[in-house]
């Protein structure tokens, strides 16, 4: 007796995304169930959403780890499938994750994607960003949530296993948007580090910087992309530094402000 097709729900979590949301959610048409979590877009994100899915809810921003683990919440499938709104997938990772799914039984309880980036008009494979493996399909309640913003991750409870097909990942506009992301994701991540209890250390700004540099663009190989491969290189850097660099702010801004009252 041929087994019951197991039933998927995709879930994307969204902001001002109209741009990117009409291409993710045509990718995502195959799917048993599409799930929008939107954080009150201004511009006609909401519309476009509502063309491919009913199930279109608008929640205030919460956090990255806490808004994903919302739309978890919301979806009603055995199976869930994460797709961030700048993604898309291409026939050959639906068809895998298709194929898995089908002969899965109880073997696995997720399944870990990979995700190649379109940038500065190319597909980058070298430089650190591939194969930047993550859990993004699982089953519903076989998952939590874990981790720290901008770095959530998805804790499992069971066996998981490496598909070879990757998202597509459309990351950054241009180098202004990719600028302004470091600035945002930098902010984030340094907030995440003080509510950890983390404290700065010289060596923070003066040895990890560096080491990025040459993990992206030596180890990786971003060398090979030519000059690309050094900007890439260069702002992974950046983003380190700053990360850091904002941390140690924070420190200097309670000191004044514990030292003012």
């Amino acid at each position: 007796m041929i087994a019951p097709k197991p039933e998927i729900s995709a879930i994307v979590v969204c902001f001002n995304e109209e741009e990117n949301i009409r291409a993710c959610l045509e990718s995502l048409k195959w799917c048993d169930e599409i799930v929008v979590v939107d954080s009150f877009s201004t511009d006609r994100t909401v519309e476009i959403c509502r063309e491919y899915t009913d199930r279109v809810i608008q929640r205030p921003w919460a956090g990255y780890r806490d808004q994903k683990a919302f739309a978890h919440s919301q979806a009603t499938k055995d199976w869930v499938f994460l797709v961030d709104a700048d993604e898309r997938v291409p026939a050959a990772l639906r068809e895998e994750i298709q194929d898995a799914l089908q002969g899965v039984g109880t073997r696995y309880a997720a399944f870990l994607v990979p995700r190649l980036v379109r940038y500065l008009g190319r597909w980058w494979w070298r430089g650190g960003w591939y194969p930047d493996y993550d859990v993004r399909v699982f089953r519903r309640e076989l998952a939590t949530w874990g981790g720290a913003d901008p770095h959530e991750r998805i804790l499992i409870s069971g066996k998981a296993r490496r598909l070879k097909h990757p998202l597509q990942h459309f990351s950054y506009r241009d180098i202004a948007d990719h600028l302004e992301r470091i600035n945002h994701f930098t902010n984030v991540s340094s907030g995440e580090l003080e509510a950890q209890g983390r404290r700065w250390s010289a060596m923070d700004n003066v040895c990890r910087p560096p080491f990025r540099f040459f993990r992206s663009y030596v180890w990786k190989r971003g060398f090979l992309e030519g000059f690309p491969g050094f900007f890439v290189a260069a702002t992974a850097a950046i983003y380190v530094f700053l990360k850091y660099a904002k941390l140690r702010e924070r420190e200097l801004k309670e000191q004044n402000g514990s030292g003012s009252g």
